[in-house]
């Protein structure tokens, strides 16, 4: 009887071990957001919100089936679709949309009517600090360029604040070709790394512990040239060194010699380029989008060769950059409502009082006026539904240029459905050849710059600083861009009873001439965002 008492209490914790082994075999069947790879963004339980479902289930179905069972549309450009039969179905379906702009009577003219020349003597040392991301410090840059002209004056290479927000330290050297800057520009104003050991002391800590008499701290918003000559001249003359901060906005766009105009675009499109790694990875990005057969190789010499070997045996494809600016701090301040239910209404709601103290205008509205307006940016799932009734198909190569997006992957899952070729930086590229860049929001950013003007189109979800150096740079360069009608398209998706076929027809029409088209600058608006006609030529 022990002998039977022992050998039952060994059985009994060997079918308890054996259950226990099953359920632990189960768990990521039964629970398996809790073993998705973190690199995916993938939300589990712990999330902070449930992931919403699609706000325009119908539309979205509808986009979908539209995919699956395409009724081709007649021909309109008869020559062009029997030349596109001959490629792959995808191709000709849209040969239209990859079409590039035709020459629409100008031209990139950065040059100076006048040559340029480097004054007798420099009147000093201007420094600026520049805050912000990585398109508002470009912007400042430029303006540093011109106000050093404006004043006869010496440019220190412009300090880069660590942005608050992205917490990215990255320098100017670190982001762009200090030599090429330099180069380029010689010829129009002078240019140092640092300052002569004679100023070694005016750095930002100096600024940062006492009021100083060589800091500039009062430039109006949209300064004229005249204040700079009035207030920062004299500085310079008695110091021989002016730092300004804050700098940014801090140039007007209007009222100012053409030649000034000329040298910021002449900054801005042609000295202006990232260091050689950025552009190096970019362009592996790249060849990777129009040669899915690379996707996988690296970025050392052989594969190089090879890279440049299957690039000539085989016919590129086309892709869209969709820039997706949808990040909390976005979603928030917009004060509309995205779908994700009580839970992230008053999550975003807490985040809007903790960053403004409840000062956000957007807040006095309601979604449905703001909507109606243009006022909210387009989530995944919309701007998805944008370029599925634009025509692009589920054989559409799609780069995502985003940070991070609010929701991760439970938002973009949308999108992913109308757009599985899509792809990012982690699925293009190895942590290997990631790890320059990993963690530098600057450097991520500065490398979707680069493959955005590589695309054949780019399309941003929202208006903001990346949207509008991109739309000015490709505008520059005559490359197409879809600008979304956000007023348009506020009205459609507030309009629950559209069918497909009247939302795609609405969209079709309401972006005809939004598509890389020239606007002329009118007054106060960016140079940099509308380069015609300062930075272009007739002809």
């Amino acid at each position: 009887m022990k002998f039977q008492y022992k050998s039952n209490d060994y059985q009994q914790p060997q079918r308890n071990g054996a259950l226990a082994g099953l359920l632990v075999l189960l768990f990521p069947v039964l629970l398996p957001s809790l073993f998705s790879p973190l690199s995916h963004a993938s939300p589990s339980m712990f999330s902070e919100w449930n992931g919403p479902k699609p706000r325009h289930l119908p539309l979205l179905k509808s986009a979908l089936q539209h995919q699956k069972e395409p009724n081709a549309p007649k021909p309109r450009h008869l020559p062009l679709f029997k030349s596109a039969l001959q490629r792959p179905s995808a191709n000709a379906k849209q040969s239209d949309l990859w079409l590039p702009l035709a020459n629409q009577g100008w031209r990139s003219c950065a040059q100076s009517a006048n040559n340029p020349s480097l004054p007798q003597k420099s009147q000093g040392y201007i420094q600026v600090f520049l805050d912000g991301g990585l398109n508002q410090q470009r912007m400042g840059i430029c303006d540093a360029v011109a106000v050093t002209k404006i004043l006869n004056a010496t440019l220190v290479i412009p300090y880069l604040e660590v942005n608050p927000v992205w917490q990215d330290s990255s320098s100017f050297m670190d982001i762009y070709d200090v030599d090429h800057f330099i180069n380029v520009l010689k010829d129009d104003i002078s240019i140092v790394k640092e300052l002569p050991n004679e100023f070694s002391w005016s750095t930002r800590e100096y600024y940062a512990t006492a009021i100083r008499a060589t800091r500039i701290k009062t430039a109006p918003v949209h300064a004229s040239a005249n204040w700079y000559l009035e207030n920062v001249l004299p500085v310079l003359q008695s110091y021989g060194v002016a730092a300004i901060s804050p700098f940014s906005h801090r140039l007007t766009f209007d009222n100012l010699p053409m030649d000034i105009q000329r040298l910021r675009c002449k900054a801005n499109f042609q000295a202006l380029i990232f260091v050689p790694h950025i552009r190096a990875l970019g362009d592996a990005l790249v060849s990777r989008l129009r040669y899915p057969s690379i996707k996988n190789r690296g970025l050392d010499g052989v594969h190089l060769e090879e890279t440049a070997y299957t690039n000539k045996i085989q016919e590129p494809l086309k892709f869209v950059v969709l820039h997706l600016r949808f990040d909390k701090d976005m979603a928030a301040h917009s004060a509309c409502d995205f779908g994700g239910g009580k839970a992230e209404k008053l999550a975003l709601a807490k985040y809007r009082q903790m960053i403004w103290q409840g000062r956000v205008l957007n807040s006095q509205f309601t979604d449905e006026e703001l909507r109606s307006q243009g006022r909210c940016p387009l989530t995944p799932e919309e701007i998805g539904l944008l370029l599925a009734a634009l025509g692009f198909d589920k054989s559409t190569r799609l780069y995502l240029a985003s940070h991070k997006v609010y929701g991760g992957e439970a938002r973009i899952s949308a999108l992913r459905r109308l757009f599985p070729l899509m792809e990012d930086k982690k699925s293009l590229a190895s942590s290997e050849e990631r790890a320059g860049v990993k963690g530098k929001a600057s450097l991520l950013a500065a490398l979707d710059y680069y493959v955005s003007m590589h695309s054949n189109i780019f399309i941003s979800a929202s208006p903001g600083n990346m949207h509008n150096a991109l739309m000015g740079h490709r505008t520059y360069e005559n490359l197409k861009t879809i600008k979304p009608n956000m007023a348009l398209l506020g009205q459609l998706f507030l309009n629950k009873s559209l069918s497909w076929s009247e939302f795609q027809q609405a969209v079709v029409e309401g972006h005809e001439n939004r598509q890389g088209q020239i606007r002329i600058r009118k007054p106060k608006q960016s140079i940099y965002t509308y380069p015609a006609p300062d930075c272009m030529c007739h002809g």
